[in-house]
């Protein structure tokens, strides 16, 4: 089968390590057995980061995401990015999908020409899905749905939420990354959902830990990833274990803050803030740690999880989120705290470390969990037994 994956969320110049994710499960249809070429939804406009920087951060910003080609081919796959512009995200991302529907209309007509796809593959119902339904392709749609659009852009406005019901109606199957994440989707209207849980990669056999433990999260710096309750446990963990340290991969517009935070409770020492890496460089910080520590709330699964996990890292999340409670149900490796309890937290954390050969026992099942139910050959096929479904 031939399948047009649109996305949003994907690699690109300004940021190599944006969704990821996407382009993974891209590879692993196309490894297990489906043809794949990617249209991209490109809006090349600077972030509002740069734009609060000042008119030269907006400019060089601006000469980046213009530097983008339009064609290329990662890992083997063809990608096309296609531009548009639209209203600013925090008031206008519902819309998203009507604006780039002209343009991606364009770009699927020509794909076709060349390469006859049975059927589209959006990641995410705005703007992807939105988008593909409104250009009119007549093949099934298959829209993946990652968390936004049911935990922030149907909650957000009213053209939100009906621009997700519209594309979930347009849907012949919806597959979501967690169970909590479907059942989400069909209370807004999707009628045949699927739970496709993402990947990771399988690092060598961890070699053990030895020295100092060490915190990691991996994360982009946003309130709700809540890396400041970490902060706020090792305060309180000081005394007992004065030299535990955190590395925080990952950048965004909460660093300023995490970094005072950090210099007020007496910290800034053992805190290591690396910025964002590519995603080998973060992998490889995220394995020298002891334990993986996120408590973020909205998550709607969290691939950094079971990466952790698959190189014997113990994950700890939040209780009561829809991707830490199906990861915690596969297996041992994922301990999870009630959610914004910092002293739980502590609690919790110090237990973990206290007990290094229950926490090594942990790490080999940590890492068995992960290999056994999530690699990226499990999600390749799952994903084309689900496009399989959709053509049915």
């Amino acid at each position: 089968m031939k399948v047009a994956v649109v996305a949003e969320f994907y690699p690109r110049a300004a940021d190599p390590v944006l969704g990821i994710w996407s382009h993974r499960q891209a590879l692993a249809a196309r490894d297990a057995g489906a043809e794949v070429e990617v249209l991209v939804l490109h809006r090349p406009v600077p972030p509002r980061a740069a734009l609060d920087e000042g008119p030269r951060a907006a400019a060089r910003a601006a000469a980046t995401m213009l530097r983008q080609p339009w064609t290329e081919e990662r890992d083997g796959l063809k990608v096309r990015y296609v531009p548009f512009v639209s209203p600013a995200r925090p008031t206008g991302y519902g819309s998203w999908g009507a604006w780039a529907a002209p343009p991606l209309a364009l770009a699927l007509r020509a794909l076709r020409r060349r390469f006859p796809f049975d059927l589209v593959h959006a990641h995410n119902a705005v703007p992807a899905g939105d988008a593909v339904r409104r250009a009119g392709v007549r093949v099934p749609l298959v829209t993946s749905v990652h968390g936004g659009d049911v935990l922030y852009t149907a909650r957000q406005s009213d053209a939100g939420a009906d621009a997700v019901r519209a594309a979930f109606e347009a849907s012949r199957l919806v597959l979501a990354n967690s169970t909590g994440i479907a059942r989400a989707c069909e209370e807004l209207g999707a009628g045949t959902t699927r739970v496709v849980h993402l990947g990771t990669d399988l690092p060598e056999e961890p070699t053990g830990r030895t020295g100092d433990p060490v915190l990691v999260t991996v994360a982009h710096l946003v309130p709700r990833k809540r890396h400041g309750d970490v902060l706020r446990a090792m305060w309180l963990l000081r005394a007992r274990w004065p030299h535990l340290r955190y590395v925080i991969v990952g950048d965004g517009p909460e660093r300023g803050p995490l970094e005072r935070l950090a210099a007020d409770l007496g910290l800034a020492d053992r805190v290591g803030f690396t910025g964002q890496l590519a995603h080998p460089d973060a992998m490889r910080e995220l394995w020298r740690g002891s334990l993986m520590v996120m408590p973020s709330v909205d998550e709607a699964f969290g691939v950094a999880y079971v990466e952790a996990m698959a190189g014997g890292v113990p994950a700890v999340a939040a209780l009561g989120e829809p991707g830490p409670q199906d990861i915690a149900a596969t297996g041992p490796g994922m301990v999870l705290v009630p959610p914004a309890d910092v002293e739980r937290l502590a609690d919790e954390l110090g237990a973990l470390l206290e007990d290094r050969r229950a926490l090594q026992d942990l790490s080999t099942q940590a890492r068995a969990t992960a290999e056994r139910a999530f690699s990226w050959d499990a999600c390749g096929r799952a994903t084309v037994a689900a496009y399989d479904e959709a053509l049915r």
